[in-house]
């Protein structure tokens, strides 16, 4: 699908520091002279990001069932690819998503139990053969994870309200992801201080870079 820009995604359970570590990959990127679209999923694009309330919204008045979840998910999923991610690869441009389909095996795979086969497939369907060039993975306890979230003193969502061993099922399902394309995937220990961990994704994406332009 693309043959001059790549797509790095980064994934992780909640409160590991996707979101502030997108700023850093992308800034790297442009340091070295190319065009940088940052984006999230769910989301991404103006019905994504409508799609994603929807997903995220606490209310249980009607409660959103698994397999409604997991379809929405790809619905805003198709929307990115053919809007926003595809056409930014073909023209050239670096794409950094905050969360892709690794996410789908891990949250709806693993933590909502739902048939993995059924998530393949779609995928299959949405993105055909597109995966990450490169996927920083954010790891940490669980435990520690979690109070990183309630820290920041915000209500949360759908997600974040889960129980541990949701996200015990979560990370290992990623983790399971990681062994399995070595290759794609940079395990990035996100229990340390901030400084240390950019430290490590940096030279992790410069590396990786080496060896692209090589």
């Amino acid at each position: 699908m693309h043959s001059l820009g790549r797509f790095i995604t980064l994934e992780g359970s909640e409160g590991v520091g996707k979101s502030t570590n997108v700023g850093l990959v992308c800034e790297l990127l442009r340091a070295q002279g190319h065009e940088v679209v940052a984006t999230r999923e769910p989301g991404g694009t103006l019905r994504g990001e409508a799609i994603r309330e929807l997903l995220l919204n606490p209310d249980e008045q009607e409660p959103l069932a698994e397999d409604a979840e997991l379809l929405l998910i790809f619905a805003a999923r198709a929307q990115h690819l053919a809007r926003l991610i595809g056409p930014a690869l073909e023209r050239g441009a670096w794409v950094v998503c905050d969360r892709f389909t690794d996410a789908t095996f891990a949250y709806q795979g693993a933590g909502r139990g739902i048939d993995r086969q059924h998530i393949a497939t779609l995928e299959a369907l949405v993105q055909g053969t597109l995966q990450p060039d490169l996927t920083l993975l954010l790891d940490m306890p669980v435990t520690a994870a979690r109070e990183r979230v309630v820290a920041r003193g915000t209500p949360p969502d759908r997600f974040e309200g889960e129980r541990g061993a949701f996200f015990d099922a979560v990370r290992r399902a990623y983790r399971e992801r990681a062994e399995a394309a070595p290759g794609r995937f940079e395990i990035v220990d996100a229990a340390r201080p901030l400084e240390a961990v950019q430290a490590d994704i940096r030279q992790r994406l410069l590396a990786r870079l080496t060896r692209w332009n090589t």
